[in-house]
């Protein structure tokens, strides 16, 4: 038969309350006391129940992420990385996807009322202001990664997507590859927007007079590729291609290594993220760093504090630089050598 608490007080010759005070962290009993109310919840494979412990906690000690998709390395990262500093907290981590739309978002959020403390949500079309106002429930700590929301109930961590685009142009440009085309990301995304602008920022101060050659993806390695195939096909050809993320950039990677272009001989290639794979591709790939895991670290450690201090102002908003890492397929190596360079990025003072 399953322990119950009882069971644990006769053991440890306590009370009921001093097992549930010892067992819940709540103090109120001596250290010799708690160690044998432990030892004694060990012997017996005592394993509170949740539920009851949540009404008398307030707290689930689980933490909610919804993210727009599930499938990719940049997901898997990010998810590594809020999963780990959830544990760090004594967390355990419920994910959700929304995929399928707004109602889709909304019944996830749904299923987790009242069994989440906080909840980390990466942004997507369909996860507006209106959104949020009328799907998270109130009171509950929140925070929202690559968001151009800004809701005073949450917190918001975003990526520096204009500076990491705009540095990356200017080491293409430094390294001689001026008529440069960009592969942008879906046009509702918030990410793909400011890289975009990063971008048109970077090549009119950079490379005045170059007509801008945009072709659109949407993140996706096949999008990548049927713009490495519609560039290959103009009649003048890019000296180099930037992705707006690096499936796309191995997209575009593939179809030129299918048409027997050198990268980078004849076409330089970066892409943005540094997702795990880049760094194995051949030749391996130029990017912007994102430190994945380190954003869903950041996440996490804000939604803990949020949760450990309830009451205190939500309305914050804070930004993750980036890194340019120079490999092989841009170019930025001369004399053969396969080094990889990681150069800090500095924000343009005329954006």
């Amino acid at each position: 038969m399953t322990a119950t608490i009882k069971d644990v007080a006769r053991e440890a010759k306590v009370s009921v309350a001093s097992v549930s005070r010892a067992l819940n962290g709540a103090g109120g009993v001596t250290p010799e006391t708690e160690k044998r109310i432990r030892e004694a919840a060990a012997r017996l494979r005592y394993v509170p129940h949740g539920a009851a412990r949540s009404l008398i906690t307030k707290r689930t000690h689980t933490v909610g992420a919804l993210m727009p998709d599930l499938h990719g390395e940049f997901f898997s990262e990010l998810i590594r990385g809020i999963d780990l500093e959830a544990r760090s907290h004594g967390l355990h981590l419920l994910v959700s996807s929304s995929h399928d739309g707004a109602e889709d978002a909304a019944a996830a959020l749904r299923a987790m009322q009242g069994r989440v403390d906080g909840i980390v949500i990466l942004s997507s079309p369909r996860v507006d202001a209106a959104f949020l106002e009328a799907n998270l429930p109130d009171g509950l700590p929140a925070v929202l990664l690559n968001s151009e929301v800004k809701a005073g109930a949450a917190a918001v961590l975003n990526i520096d997507n204009f500076a990491g685009t705009y540095a990356m142009v200017r080491h293409l440009v430094g390294v001689g590859h001026d008529r440069i085309a960009f592969v942008s990301g879906p046009k509702d995304n918030f990410d793909a927007r400011q890289r975009e602008a990063g971008f048109r920022a970077a090549m009119a101060k950079l490379a005045p007079g170059t007509s801008l050659r945009i072709v659109s993806g949407d993140f996706g390695e096949s999008s990548g590729y049927r713009a490495g195939l519609e560039l290959l096909a103009s009649k003048v050809r890019p000296q180099a291609v930037f992705a707006a993320n690096d499936m796309m950039a191995v997209g575009c990677l593939q179809a030129f290594k299918e048409a027997g272009i050198d990268v980078p001989g004849e076409i330089a290639l970066a892409g943005f993220d540094d997702i795990p794979i880049a760094r194995y591709v051949t030749p391996p790939l130029s990017t912007v760093r994102v430190r994945i895991a380190e954003l869903g670290k950041n996440a996490m450690d804000l939604l803990a504090d949020l949760i450990n201090r309830p009451g205190s102002s939500a309305a914050s908003v804070h930004t993750l630089g980036c890194d340019i890492v120079v490999r092989e397929s841009c170019g930025g190596h001369r004399g053969g050598t396969s080094a990889t360079t990681t150069k800090k990025i500095h924000r343009p003072s005329n954006r």
